[in-house]
């Protein structure tokens, strides 16, 4: 089954890494192994504490949901040797009826070219006038003709060259072979036998028949080869070792790459009329063949959103991907499903609340480890059940977590939030939580950052009203805002841009300096969101 990802918001926060990872846990227990948690950023120092000290990874991360070329059903044909013969090759198309060309590798797996039928009917034409083998590797001829080399001076050659005939009867002279370079192909026919060892030709193959003592006495330097086909059979045969890189098409062709988006590819085939496309890995090895009629069903990627409802705040190319559920207690925002969908969304501080209450409703404990991640993720979101959003329901999941976890809530909640922040550039700390909104037509970015130090924080205004100027000039805000949210004064000092007066408005508080105080006012989602939201309507 194709893998089913499951992942919080962009720049993830410690509660949309675990529940991600918790969600997954919980169906992989059900039996559904296809569920892969996921994340779409990089992991903060706070998460990476918390991973730590439960001892899990962080979950792979991911940057679209884009309908890709692996994410179709392409051929996967033989990928074969320049060095094959096109007989073997054409034995392979003949066993993939629909597929009109495959792909021809280097050594390494790299591509060298693509054989088409119409490169192999091209030859096979061009035979008709031409009939001659110019040094076509031993093994190649012996492979087609099933054949093998029953005299000296053969073991000595290790390739064929010459005009192919047939030997016909002697008492045609004009109709004999007088040159050396010669592949004479003839059956019992003891005078054409020694005509061609004694003029030396360069390969003599018997078609159903010996060569008899007197015959091998004779000194030659011909190749003799013995073919359990008959000369009709064998002529047609031989020409079918040349090997394939002699005739595919090596001419720079088109080709894609897994990771290549449907999209792109469809502009592309548009401008070239290739029946057949190569398939590249990350290698640039060769993994299989896409044609036009591939693209008419592509399979999309499958997602669970948890922690998130919003689209500016979910996976690129979430609109070409198939939604499955949504977990969250958030707002219900502007995502949109073409199918019905299983959403489960609670007025709660901690996505992990819910999905410890589906663990519950489905008759599981989770293992220690996890419930201990669970409760640091409750912890984190709630600020240490500080937040305005925090719930009695989140406080007893947390406590059942820790119980489970054998921890105490005091200490994991000052081994989170004593992640030291002095080392880290304005840009990481401006971005580690960050989300953006669109309200009644106005565009605006909400930074926070979680300390236990805010005067500290603010010594370095300065650095980061630059890097929030930045940011307004390339997206466009009206408004950007980071909130130093300070665990120990249980309120937030928030850094601007934009107009005081909204500022002013929406908190009933005066601003200085780009700089408000908002004390109790813990929670992005329940407090600033909410204030903004009713003063713009």
């Amino acid at each position: 089954m194709d893998t089913i990802y499951i992942t919080g918001h962009r720049n993830p926060d410690t509660d949309s890494i675990v529940a991600a990872m918790a969600y997954a846990a919980l169906r992989n227990a059900l039996g559904d192994r296809e569920y892969e948690a996921a994340c779409l950023g990089h992991v903060s120092d706070e998460t990476q504490i918390v991973l730590d000290r439960f001892g899990f990874e962080a979950p792979q991360r991911i940057t679209s949901m884009h309908t890709q070329v692996k994410d179709l059903d392409f051929d996967k044909p033989p990928v074969l040797s320049t060095a094959v013969t096109m007989g073997r090759a054409w034995e392979e198309m003949s066993r993939h009826d629909g597929i009109h060309a495959i792909p021809i590798a280097k050594e390494d797996g790299s591509l060298y070219g693509m054989l088409s039928r119409t490169d192999v009917a091209d030859y096979n034409m061009n035979l008709v006038s031409g009939g001659r083998l110019s040094e076509v590797p031993l093994f190649n001829v012996l492979s087609v003709l099933e054949g093998k080399v029953i005299n000296e001076a053969g073991e000595k050659i290790d390739q064929i060259s010459g005009n192919v005939t047939i030997a016909l009867p002697q008492s045609r002279e004009n109709l004999l072979f007088h040159d050396p370079e010669t592949v004479v192909l003839c059956g019992d026919q003891p005078d054409m036998i020694r005509r061609a060892l004694e003029m030396n030709v360069n390969c003599l193959v018997l078609c159903q028949a010996e060569l008899t003592e007197e015959l091998r006495s004779i000194p030659t330097k011909t190749c003799v080869i013995s073919t359990p086909f008959d000369a009709f059979r064998a002529v047609h045969l031989i020409f079918q070792s040349i090997p394939i890189g002699w005739i595919c098409n090596t001419q720079t062709p088109v080709s894609f790459h897994l990771e290549d988006r449907v999209d792109d590819v469809r502009e592309i085939m548009l401008k070239h009329r290739y029946s057949s496309y190569p398939v590249l890995d990350e290698n640039e090895k060769v993994v299989g063949v896409l044609s036009r009629y591939h693209l008419l069903r592509p399979r999309r990627k499958r997602v669970v959103l948890v922690d998130h409802n919003e689209a500016s705040q979910s996976v690129p190319g979430l609109e070409e991907a198939e939604i499955l559920e949504i977990i969250d207690h958030h707002r219900l925002a502007d995502i949109q499903t073409a199918n019905p969908i299983y959403v489960r969304n609670e007025p709660v501080g901690s996505t992990n609340t819910i999905i410890a209450s589906m663990f519950q409703d489905r008759g599981l404990m989770p293992s220690a480890k996890m419930a201990g991640m669970m409760a640091a993720a409750i912890l984190s979101d709630t600020v240490m059940f500080k937040s305005p959003t925090c719930t009695e329901k989140d406080r007893r999941t947390a406590e059942r977590m820790a119980r489970i976890a054998n921890v105490s809530l005091d200490e994991l909640g000052r081994e989170i939030f004593s992640a030291s922040l002095d080392s880290k550039t304005v840009h990481d700390l401006l971005t580690s939580d960050y989300k953006e909104f669109h309200i009644a037509g106005h565009d605006l970015a909400v930074s926070q950052i979680t300390c236990v130090d805010s005067p500290k924080m603010l010594e370095r205004k300065e650095e980061f009203l630059e890097e929030m100027r930045l940011l307004r000039e390339k997206k466009g805000f009206s408004m950007i805002i980071l909130m130093l949210t300070d665990v120990l004064l249980e309120g937030t000092q928030i850094i601007y841009l934009g107009d005081d007066e909204i500022i002013r408005q929406a908190f009933n508080l005066t601003p200085r300096d780009n700089t408000l105080f908002l004390p109790h006012v813990m929670s992005r989602k329940k407090q600033v969101i909410p204030a903004l939201s009713v003063l713009w309507g």
